[in-house]
């Protein structure tokens, strides 16, 4: 673990959610070489293996905007980056950065932070007052349809938006980043995809390969005035028909093992 006290106030932050993307089908196209992108910035180049803090979007992001991002899949006790100020935590150490706030956006915005949403999955549409709760933690949050799952080019639409709100701010910026792509339905990342056929693993795959192909961008972006610490994470996986299930928000391993990966991006590495 990198020690957070010496990277806030001086790096930008993202948090990248690719949400719902699986551990296996993560691993998979990386040691196929189908993530050149990824696989770039990823320390070693491989995905860490790691626990999710729920089994679907609110719970997970819920829990990792108050510091409990997902945890490592071995026997712990695991310190963590960042930690709310919690009398008898067992995973704050030394290097983590505690924050006396109840959420990760307002402690960062106490520490000089502008905080920023770009929303991509239902939670985050603001229509209605569930679909508003995590957004209204960040000082500006941004949605929509463009943005959603039903959209096969929302995480170009999002970048876009990004390259909007985020460059030239003298202040530095805590950006989550939730991407739909790899959410159901997927089947159009196919090149012969059919709607009547649905998802599955290959369209979950080819999700993530679109997502690869652009992410880039999002990195040069995000590091092109200061460093930025950098968190992509799923937030929880799906089923394909493992064991008779079919999606999430259920106790299986293919939805609580995610793929994580913690970086820092210098200034200009990207450009």
């Amino acid at each position: 673990m990198r020690d957070a006290r010496r990277i806030i106030g001086t790096h930008n932050i993202l948090l990248l959610t690719l949400d719902t993307l699986r551990y296996d089908v993560a691993v998979e196209l990386l040691d196929q070489g189908r993530l050149p992108n990824l696989a770039q910035a990823l320390p070693d180049g491989r995905w860490e293996r790691r626990h999710a803090p729920g089994s679907f979007t609110y719970a997970s992001h819920a829990a990792m905007l108050a510091g409990f991002l997902p945890t490592p899949a071995t026997p712990g006790p695991h310190p963590r980056l960042f930690a709310a100020a919690f009398p008898g935590s067992e995973t704050t150490a030394p290097g983590t950065w505690v924050f006396d706030a109840a959420n990760l956006p307002s402690g960062l915005a106490k520490a000089g932070y502008h905080t920023v949403c770009v929303g991509g999955v239902g939670f985050f549409n603001k229509l209605t007052p569930l679909g508003s709760a995590l957004p209204s933690l960040f000082a500006e949050s941004h949605w929509e349809p463009a943005f959603g799952v039903t959209c096969a080019t929302s995480f170009e639409e999002q970048l876009a938006r990004v390259e909007e709100v985020v460059p030239g701010r003298e202040e530095p910026v805590f950006l989550l980043l939730n991407v739909s792509a790899l959410h159901q339905p997927n089947w159009f990342y196919l090149p012969d995809g059919d709607p009547g056929a649905g998802d599955g693993r290959e369209s979950h795959a080819a999700a993530l390969e679109y997502v690869d192909r652009h992410v880039g961008r999002l990195f040069a972006l995000m590091a092109a005035d200061r460093p930025c610490m950098t968190i992509v994470c799923s937030d929880h996986g799906t089923a394909y028909g493992e064991s008779g299930y079919v999606g999430h928000r259920i106790g299986h391993e293919v939805v609580w093992t995610v793929p994580y990966g913690e970086f820092v991006i210098e200034k200009g590495e990207w450009a």
